[in-house]
């Protein structure tokens, strides 16, 4: 009798350490493998435009990082897809519509984001985002970006706004027009393996 307990004990030692070796052995299979992620190309660097323009006032600016690109988007709630009037374009150094003004930005290079919609109330005046000229953009914090490194408002004159976006560097970027919302996104590289 004691000799068939010794047995079933060991057995069940047996089992019990069996089991403990393969839990971190299926653990460690069951973590699905990363894709490989593909980066679109062929946005370039050049300037990029639309002359269309709204009175409908801009309410938020916010940042995002993805794979491939850090992206920007302008909040203009109630403008139609194709009705924001933009302009992107790369700048030696950002100068305050208006005043003419230096704005300093960080970073390798800047760009210059306009859009044709008011960061105020036409009727009134009054602010609709909370933004001061020269200052970093309310909310946005870009530690951990691979490629945005600073983020200024300018102002809003004569219905137009005006953000500086510090990058690391001269990269490709595009500019998406959608429905309540103007979208600048920057590439992390030159390449497509982001």
């Amino acid at each position: 009798m004691l000799q068939a307990r010794t047995i079933c004990a060991t057995v069940a030692l047996a089992g019990v350490v069996l089991a403990a070796g393969a839990v971190p052995a299926a653990a460690a299979t069951a973590a699905p493998a990363r894709a490989a992620v593909t980066c679109p190309t062929g946005w370039g660097s050049g300037a990029k435009s639309d002359s269309d323009s709204t009175a409908t006032p801009l309410s938020d600016i916010r940042t995002g990082r993805h794979d491939c690109f850090d992206r920007m988007v302008v909040d203009v709630p109630g403008a139609a897809s194709g009705d924001l009037g933009y302009s992107v374009r790369y700048v030696d150094r950002l100068y305050q519509d208006g005043s003419g003004r230096h704005i300093p930005v960080a970073g390798g290079a800047v760009l210059e984001v306009r859009v044709a919609a008011p960061s105020y109330a036409p009727e009134t005046g009054e602010p609709t985002y909370p933004a001061r000229a020269g200052h970093p953009l309310p909310g946005v914090n870009l530690t951990g970006y691979r490629t945005f490194r600073d983020a200024r408002f300018a102002g809003s004159f004569e219905g137009e706004t005006q953000v500086g976006l510090g990058v690391r560097a001269r990269l490709p970027f595009r500019v998406l027009e959608l429905p309540g919302r103007l979208v600048v996104d920057v590439a992390h590289t030159w390449t497509a393996g982001g």
